[in-house]
């Protein structure tokens, strides 16, 4: 429950989610071989996300990552699995640990232009740009 309300209080603004919220759920475009980049301020790095058929990769802000991804674009569902990383110390750490946790959390997804939104059902956990 704590990580949902840091998540929408430091992630997303609450006019974010009223303007896309209507959208998760519904079809959404291939997002197969595209490359992300976190659009929300973090110290550090940027985290990055690259979609591949059925596997994900990028930068979490400190470590690459790497996991299994499953996507159905008629509903809009997008979940991962085992994602790893490796384990270089930074100081943005809980930044990272977040992230990673969302990630992980997201349920739907939905592509507004060059802009690609990861939600745990109609909550809104990242938003990415297109690279």
């Amino acid at each position: 429950m704590s990580l949902a309300i840091f998540t929408a209080a430091t992630i997303v603004s609450c006019s974010t989610i009223a303007t896309s919220k209507s959208k998760v759920g519904a079809p959404q475009p291939n997002i197969v071989d595209t490359q992300w980049t976190l659009a929300d301020n973090v110290k550090g790095k940027k985290a990055t996300l690259v979609i591949e058929s059925a596997r994900i990769t990028g930068n979490g802000g400190c470590n690459n990552y790497f996991g299994e991804l499953m996507i159905d674009r008629t509903v809009g569902n997008f979940s991962t699995k085992n994602i790893g990383a490796t384990k270089m110390a930074c100081d943005n750490m809980s930044e990272e640990t977040n992230y990673f946790s969302m990630l992980g959390a997201a349920t739907k997804y939905v592509v507004n232009g060059t802009t690609l939104e990861l939600y745990k059902d109609k909550l809104l956990l990242l938003k990415f740009t297109k690279l």
